[in-house]
């Protein structure tokens, strides 16, 4: 049976029932549940003021669970980033901090559901728990989804990456970056209107990234609202503005994001995607069996409200 421990290594859990109930889901899946002892921790904004979370963190990180899984993401983890032991994470626990990893110790992880805020939800879809754990049995080698017209034949391959955007273009410039080209570029964030997704889509075109990859995947970008001044202007035109500047495909539909059907993907390794049609493919290297997950990536947005933290 795979151990895993849920910790809180950013924002605070408003509330202890959607962990009790992340629990229990978990555990029927065939995972050893614990619980950080700091999980339910609170300071301001946080799961605990720094120091606490930054404990939680290497503490789970020396424990070496099958699979350490943050609790939610919300921001907080940028605070830690200088102080981390980026050895220690990567040679066991990696943690919720996938970009940083990647660009210190080349650690791969998985790329996947939050406890609370996806198994701790009132409904579950049953995609998430599946491939999840499918994922986490290191059975999983693809998975597929539909996208739009116009890319049929598409086959490349490349290093996955990415996370949400509004934390992508925070890390920008940063030691944290990791600085990957012929990747295959996974993004989704929240509750940020699409001149907004936009503007951090072009930073990033700007600062040479998006050319230099063999694909990008934009998964949800949900949540946002219109404003009487758009007339007309709205994700699927950032798209097409996006597309007008860069060779390189541009996918949309994957399936994931603050949404409640979620795939698990891994972060950091060698993918192969193609499309056929419509049907997109993510495949990867047969043996890619590393147990950790930790969908960590900040979120540059608390799901309770949508702050803009970032």
């Amino acid at each position: 049976m795979t151990s895993l421990t849920i910790y809180t290594p950013a924002g605070v859990l408003a509330k202890a029932a959607p962990l009790k109930l992340a629990a229990r889901r978990l555990k029927t899946l065939g995972f050893a549940v614990s619980i950080d002892d700091a999980a339910l921790a609170k300071h301001q904004r946080f799961g605990g003021d720094d120091d606490l979370r930054l404990d939680a963190i290497h503490r789970v990180a020396r424990a070496r669970p099958g699979v350490a899984l943050a609790s939610r993401g919300g921001y907080g983890l940028t605070r830690l980033l200088d102080r981390l032991d980026w050895t220690l994470l990567a040679r066991s626990v990696e943690s919720a901090l996938q970009m940083g990893l990647l660009a210190h110790a080349k650690a791969p992880t998985w790329w996947g559901p939050l406890a609370c805020d996806d198994f701790g939800r009132d409904e579950l879809d049953e995609v998430t728990p599946d491939c999840f754990a499918e994922a986490m049995s290191g059975a999983l080698e693809a998975v597929g989804f539909r996208t739009e017209a116009g890319f049929d034949g598409v086959d490349v391959r490349g290093l996955t990456w990415g996370g949400n955007l509004a934390m992508l273009c925070s890390l920008l410039g940063t030691p944290h970056w990791p600085k990957v080209k012929g990747g295959v570029l996974m993004l989704e964030d929240v509750a940020e209107h699409p001149y907004r997704v936009e503007r951090m889509l072009l930073q990033l075109h700007q600062a040479g990234v998006l050319a230099s990859q063999k694909a990008i995947l934009l998964a949800e970008f949900s949540d946002w609202k219109k404003s009487p001044l758009d007339r007309g202007f709205d994700l699927k035109t950032v798209v097409a503005h996006l597309r007008s500047l860069v060779d390189v495909p541009i996918l949309t539909g994957f399936p994931f994001g603050h949404v409640p059907t979620k795939v698990t993907v891994p972060f950091g390794v060698k993918a192969h995607l193609a499309v056929q049609g419509r049907d997109a493919f993510l495949g990867w290297q047969e043996g890619h069996a590393h147990h950790r997950h930790d969908d960590g990536h900040e979120h540059g947005h608390d799901h309770a409200g949508h702050d803009h933290d970032h």
